[in-house]
């Protein structure tokens, strides 16, 4: 990939280089993305540019000839209110076009993740996308790039089994869930515990299809603060007993030295049909005791962390596969974007022909008729076009073959391509 438009370049860290105390201090929400899309707009000459952040990384791609790692790094340290902070030693950066194309490809598949296969690093990467259009930072060349990743992604996903399966705990649980109560018209949900996994158990349950969750910590505030980002309901931990009397799943992540759901509590309860009980906890925090009680059911956390084990498997035994469809993409990419470097000579050799022609028939189409106007007009835009299809075809030919400069200069001196720029 010698030969791709532009000058796509990267700059950024990861958790592969950069301890977590310094991702979390340079991760960046939406708001401040796009204060470094303006920054960028308005401080440097780059023509594109792609921002994107997660928990496990925070990279900026961008199109200019120029290498403006220093400026960017400088900004983001401006933004996260702090300018004299030393923060350059974290970055890496790239200046390579095909490395930078073939790097996002994989941080889109998930294959540069902690977790191979992130299923959240899809919608990350269209959002930052997203946000790059809305800031006129995405030409030509990044909307082909992340159109070509965004179809890869669903070859990746009906072609291999790389996406199937759960391959975190917490998106386990979510799965574990959907199974258990399949049956259950409606079933209501409660969390219990906002740590972590806690935290990312709501939001992986924020776009099932469970329409009634309820969430109790002991601290209410991040309760109401999680809720808030779900849409979901919050109980006063007062009430615990009675939120787990009336719900169909609850999923525990509540830290302790030992049980907190006991089979004292569950034995009080009236159990109707089944209580699914998720202990995410280690030491864990439901009592196994309490399925001596009717209807009383309790998954821990290595039915989950096996289910994991299984789905990464299968995950890695599909890399193979999601390489070879990621190279047979960059090809194809490849393919337009060194086409994309002789549009503009093919687009002056059509104004030149064009110029010509209605030069032509302004001398010879005084007198005439409309009809005989219009049959003259459609028999000289059909001679253009068959006149400008061979300097096409050898243009295109020349892309492939690496020797487009040579053809475009003698086609320039041939239609006097920089008069015709000039005049334009």
């Amino acid at each position: 990939m010698t030969n791709m438009a532009g000058s796509f370049k990267f700059v950024g860290l990861s958790f592969k280089q950069t301890p977590i105390e310094i991702r979390e201090k340079l991760a960046l929400d939406e708001t401040e993305c796009k204060k470094v899309l303006d920054f960028i707009k308005e401080f440097t000459n780059a023509e594109e540019a792609l921002v994107l952040s997660t928990c496990n990384r925070t990279e900026i791609y961008y199109s200019s000839e120029e290498n403006l790692t220093e400026v960017i790094i400088k900004g983001l340290a401006t933004i996260k209110g702090d300018p004299s902070w030393k923060i350059a030693g974290y970055f890496t950066e790239n200046n390579e076009t095909s490395d930078v194309v073939r790097y996002l490809f994989r941080v889109s598949m998930g294959l540069e993740a902690q977790v191979v296969g992130d299923i959240q690093i899809s919608n990350q990467v269209k959002r930052a996308y997203q946000w790059s259009a809305d800031a006129d930072l995405a030409g030509p060349f990044l909307h082909r790039l992340m159109h070509t990743i965004f179809f890869t992604n669903k070859r990746v996903v009906q072609e291999t089994p790389y996406r199937d399966g759960a391959a975190s705990v917490s998106y386990a649980a979510k799965e574990l869930v959907d199974d258990l109560s399949s049956d259950i018209i409606n079933p209501k949900i409660l969390v219990l515990g906002l740590g972590e996994i806690g935290k990312d158990v709501c939001r992986n349950l924020k776009d099932s299809r469970f329409n009634s969750v309820t969430i109790i910590n002991r601290t209410h505030e991040k309760a109401d603060q999680m809720a808030e980002e779900c849409g979901f309901k919050t109980a006063p931990f007062s009430n615990v007993e009675q939120e787990i009397a009336d719900a169909d799943v609850i999923i525990s992540s509540v830290a302790g030295k030992g049980p907190f759901i006991t089979k004292e509590i569950i034995a009080r309860m009236d159990i109707v049909s089944v209580k699914f009980f998720i202990d995410l906890s280690v030491p864990r925090s439901v009592d196994l005791h309490i399925e001596e009680v009717p209807g009383a059911l309790v998954y821990n956390i290595d039915h989950i962390s096996s289910k994991v084990s299984e789905a990464l498997e299968r995950r890695l035994a599909a890399v193979p596969d999601v390489e070879r469809i990621i190279e047979e993409s960059l090809g194809e990419f490849e393919t337009w974007s060194r086409e994309m470097v002789v549009s503009p000579t093919i687009k002056k050799i059509k104004n030149a022909l064009e110029d010509i022609r209605t030069r032509e028939l302004e001398k010879y189409l005084r007198n005439a008729t409309p009809e005989e106007a219009r049959l003259m007009d459609k028999a000289t835009k059909g001679m253009m076009q068959k006149i400008m299809k061979l300097p096409v075809l050898q243009l295109k030919a020349a892309c492939q073959r690496g020797d487009a400069e040579n053809l475009i200069d003698v086609l320039s001196d041939l239609f006097d391509l920089e008069k015709e720029q000039d005049k334009a």
